[in-house]
């Protein structure tokens, strides 16, 4: 666990986001995972983050208890491949994973290993969809490890996973633990439905729906001083196409770094940590809460 604010000299720090297509084959998904988080390596990326379940397709878009067979343990399968490469390349990772905690009980989890291969520890998803094409709450049981920040050898990163980028409260708590970085695997897209949407030709509909998703992970940032890297998978599957989009932005909600649509892409960004004192100190917003008038806040509504 990480220790709030502190993480030693602050340092600019390189970090890479894997917008990756996601084939039905989970192993030819590991091997590209492995080809693009090496190359980001090669880079000067000493943080990579993939995207969310990202060892098989969104199975999420229909009710099969078939998919279950693609949960696995924790540790696994996949965090032993992912430590492997953590370890070789001497960088922190962070995946999604498809957790089997116990029969019949499953998380949608984010690992992080650190640059020697350990596992430092795992965030399971706390808000979970129940929308057409995004049926996690027959898959997903709500995560019970709170929200969480945990200390690497080149900075204290935050987990969320999708849904939970919405959510003002989860991104507060976060930061509130420490994290300097806020990483959030996500698979967002656009349907392809009866409406006829395609990529050469969105409505407008589609255009605000991308910009919100920009707008509140900005708006996290900047509420909280903390740097913000969402990635997400690129290609159609079935009946979404993932809209890309991948992007992380500074303390001051600025985007340093973004990827297109339509592409696979490994994208960095260098992530100066001097910056989270210089915003937080000319924007106080944790020095001016009101932590004694935010009781209501734990309430579902509040009714007068």
């Amino acid at each position: 666990m990480a220790k709030p604010g502190i993480t030693g000299m602050k340092h600019p720090v390189a970090i890479a986001l894997i917008q990756m297509r996601c084939d039905p084959r989970p192993q030819q998904n590991l091997q590209v995972a492995e080809t693009r988080v090496t190359a980001a390596a090669r880079r000067g990326a000493r943080i990579v983050c993939l995207p969310e379940l990202f060892r098989t397709q969104y199975f999420c878009q229909s009710e099969e208890f078939s998919a279950f067979d693609l949960a696995e343990p924790i540790p696994g399968p996949t965090t032993r491949a992912l430590a492997r490469f953590a370890r070789r390349l001497r960088i922190v990772i962070i995946g999604s994973i498809f957790e089997r905690r116990a029969a019949g009980l499953y998380h949608n989890t984010v690992v992080v290993l650190d640059a020697d291969g350990k596992l430092v520890g795992r965030y399971r998803k706390m808000h979970i969809p129940d929308d057409p094409l995004y049926y996690e709450k027959f898959y997903f049981t709500p995560g019970d490890l709170g929200f969480q920040s945990f200390s690497t050898r080149f900075a204290n990163v935050g987990t969320m996973v999708c849904w939970d980028q919405w959510y003002p409260e989860a991104a507060r708590l976060t930061a509130l633990r420490g994290a300097e970085i806020l990483f959030i695997p996500t698979a967002i897209g656009w349907p392809r439905s009866e409406r006829g949407w395609h990529r050469s030709r969105k409505n407008k509909y589609d255009e605000k729906q991308y910009d919100a998703w920009l707008t509140i992970q900005r708006a996290h940032a900047i509420a909280n001083g903390v740097f913000v890297a969402a990635v997400n998978r690129v290609g159609t599957e079935n009946a979404i196409e993932f809209w890309g989009g991948s992007f992380v932005c500074d303390p001051f909600g600025k985007i340093i770094a973004q990827a297109g649509h339509d592409r696979e892409d490994v994208l960095l960004a260098q992530c100066d940590l001097r910056q989270i004192d210089d915003t937080r100190r000319n924007w106080p917003f944790l020095r001016d809460r009101r932590i004694d008038a935010y009781g209501a806040i734990t309430e579902r509504w509040h009714d007068v």
